[in-house]
C-alpha cells in the first residue's frame, strides 16, 4: 500500500494544526499531549499520505510550505464539519432515546390507540412521539426494518406472520372482534344483505386486500368456509374505513372490527349480517423485537406488561 492509499488518521491533522499554529515541534507535542517523536513521526507520516512537505524545517520557528498553506484551510474546516456533524449525531440519538416511535394499522390508530395511550401515560411520562398508520404489510415492513420500535395491530393465534418468523415479542393489549355488517333494508330492521338467508342469489362482499392484516386473519380463519358459501367478492380495499364506507352505502356486506363500527350498529345505521358463528375474535397486539430498546420504550414494555391480558 502505497503512502497515498494508507488509512489518514485525524489525530494527524490535530498535530498539523498545532504544529501551524506553535512552529515549534516540542510545545505542539506538549500541547497535544504526546512524546515529541511520536509527534513527528505523525507530521511525517500526513506529509507522505499528502504527498509532499507541508512544513519548511529549516526556518525558526517552523513555518508552513505554500503547499501547507494551501492545506491548513481544508483541515480547519475539515475538522469543523466533523465536530458538528458530531454534536448532530448525539442531539439525534438523544432525541431520538426520547422519543417514542409506534406503527399502528390505520383503524387501530383511528379507535384504538388515543385512549390506551392515555392509559399509559397516567403511569408513564414518555414525551414525543411519532406514529405511522398504515395497512398491516406497511407497518409490519416498518417493524422488521427497525424504523419503529411498537407495533399496534390486530392478532389471532391461529394466524402466523413474520413477525413471528423474526421472533417478535407481543403482548396482548386489547380484545376486538371481526363482524359481518350490511345496510339495514329499506324497512330499517334487518340487514338488506344476510348471509344465513334464504336466498338463491350470491352476497356482495367486501374484502380485504393482502396488505391488510384483517385480511390475512379472514383467509387464515374463514378462507375455505367463504369459498363454499354463495359470497362474490365485488370490491377489495386494504383499509377497514373504506369498507365501512362502502358498506354504509349499501355496497355489500364486510367484516369489519367491532371497534371501528360500535356507534353505527348502536345507531341502526350497520347491522349485523349473520350470527355469532361468523363472528372472528381478534386480540389487540403490540409488537417489539426481542433485542433491547431504549429506557424509555422497555419503561413502556414494562407498564404495557403489566396491564397485558
Amino acid at each position: 500500500m502505497g503512502p497515498a492509499n494508507r488509512p489518514l488518521d485525524l489525530d494527524w491533522l490535530e498535530d498539523f494544526l498545532a504544529l501551524a499554529e506553535s512552529g515549534n515541534f516540542s510545545r505542539a507535542a506538549q500541547a497535544r499531549n504526546i512524546a515529541q517523536p511520536a509527534f513527528s513521526r505523525h507530521i511525517k507520516s500526513l506529509e507522505e499520505w499528502v504527498g509532499v512537505d507541508l512544513f519548511d524545517r529549516g526556518s525558526h520557528p517552523v513555518t508552513l510550505t505554500e503547499a501547507g498553506k494551501r492545506f491548513q484551510p481544508a483541515i480547519e474546516d475539515t475538522l469543523e464539519r466533523l465536530l458538528e456533524s458530531r454534536q448532530k449525531a448525539r442531539a439525534a440519538h438523544e432525541q431520538a432515546n426520547a422519543s417514542l416511535r409506534f406503527a399502528a394499522t390505520h383503524a387501530l390508530s383511528l379507535t384504538f390507540f388515543p385512549d390506551w395511550l392515555s392509559k399509559i401515560e397516567a403511569q408513564l411520562h414518555i414525551g414525543s412521539i411519532e406514529m405511522i398508520s398504515d395497512s398491516f404489510q406497511a407497518c409490519e415492513e416498518q417493524m422488521l426494518q427497525r424504523k419503529v420500535q411498537f407495533l399496534l395491530c390486530h392478532g389471532h393465534a391461529d394466524v402466523h406472520t413474520r413477525l413471528d418468523e423474526a421472533q417478535c415479542q407481543f403482548a396482548i393489549v386489547g380484545e376486538d372482534m371481526l363482524v359481518p355488517v350490511s345496510a339495514p333494508s329499506a324497512a330499517g330492521d334487518e340487514a338488506r344483505y344476510r348471509i344465513d338467508a334464504v336466498n338463491t342469489e350470491t352476497l356482495p362482499v367486501l374484502a380485504y386486500s393482502r396488505q391488510s392484516g384483517l385480511g390475512q386473519i379472514m383467509r387464515g380463519i374463514m378462507g375455505a368456509k367463504l369459498e363454499r358459501e354463495p359470497f362474490n367478492t365485488v370490491f377489495t380495499a386494504d383499509h377497514a374505513v373504506l369498507l365501512k364506507t362502502m358498506v354504509l352505502e349499501g355496497r355489500g356486506i364486510a367484516w369489519l372490527p367491532m371497534s371501528l363500527i360500535r356507534d353505527e350498529l348502536g345507531l341502526g345505521r350497520l347491522v349485523a349480517a349473520g350470527d355469532a358463528n361468523w363472528q372472528i375474535p381478534l386480540e389487540v397486539r403490540l409488537c417489539r423485537h426481542a433485542s433491547t430498546l431504549s429506557s424509555l420504550a422497555e419503561s413502556l414494555w414494562l407498564v404495557v406488561r403489566s396491564k397485558a391480558k
